[in-house]
């Protein structure tokens, strides 16, 4: 089966297909490359829920717990190698003088989020594509704390690996959802966005009412000079 949106391999069904006995330790080295190695277009949520669902038919000879630990575990020492790379890496790249893309003023705005959202943003992002790729080096490079990244991260790697997993263990088994598998990897992706969704129609919609209350304050200081 070759998925509409990309190549085979990108077909959760067909790679674990492909891997054969070695699929649940493929899914694990999918899991830490996206979520350490920067490499945003790996199919995470739909792979892991297909391994959820070959567990449930037999075809992975694995226990769910085994598997769900691996996988939590791969996504963990992913982001922890993705937090170093940007530590150790991420400054000099962010202090050239001739990069369009790596800024300083990029660190100094990711230290701004993690400084409000904290937690949450860790968390929060380990469900969104791409972001969970990014905000790892992102968070070294701006110096995060190494305890507190590292914490935080577990808990979204046990809740997304784990989760995920399960979910497709025991949905796996609804014959309409293994009939239509491309189409469920598909709301899956967009489940998983609305996060970050509705965290930014909150960040705008805060912007607006900030905007407004100034607004309203300059126009009643323009008013009691105009009355003085």
């Amino acid at each position: 089966m070759t998925t509409a949106l990309g190549p085979a391999w990108l077909d959760s069904q067909h790679l674990l297909q492909q891997l054969g006995g070695l699929a649940l330790w493929g899914a694990a080295a999918v899991v830490f490359v996206e979520c350490g190695l920067f490499v945003f277009f790996m199919p995470g949520d739909s792979l892991l829920f297909t391994v959820g669902l070959f567990v449930g038919k037999g075809t992975i000879h694995h226990p769910l717990w085994l598997v769900c630990l691996i996988l939590s575990a791969a996504a963990f020492a992913g982001n922890a190698v993705g937090y170093e790379i940007g530590r150790k890496a991420g400054p000099a790249l962010f202090h050239r003088p001739d990069s369009r893309i790596f800024k300083q003023q990029y660190v100094d705005q990711t230290v701004a989020f993690f400084d409000k959202y904290g937690a949450r943003a860790i968390v929060l992002a380990r469900f969104v594509p791409v972001v969970r790729t990014f905000i790892t080096v992102t968070a070294g490079v701006g110096r995060m704390d190494r305890r507190k990244f590292l914490a935080y991260t577990a808990i979204g790697a046990v809740l997304w690996a784990t989760g995920v997993t399960v979910l497709g263990y025991f949905l796996g088994s609804v014959a309409f959802i293994a009939n239509n598998l491309e189409a469920i990897a598909v709301l899956i992706v967009l489940v998983s966005i609305l996060p970050m969704i509705v965290e930014l129609l909150r960040a705008r919609s805060k912007r607006r009412n900030e905007r407004y209350d100034e607004a309203h304050e300059r126009q009643a200081v323009l008013d009691d000079d105009v009355r003085g």
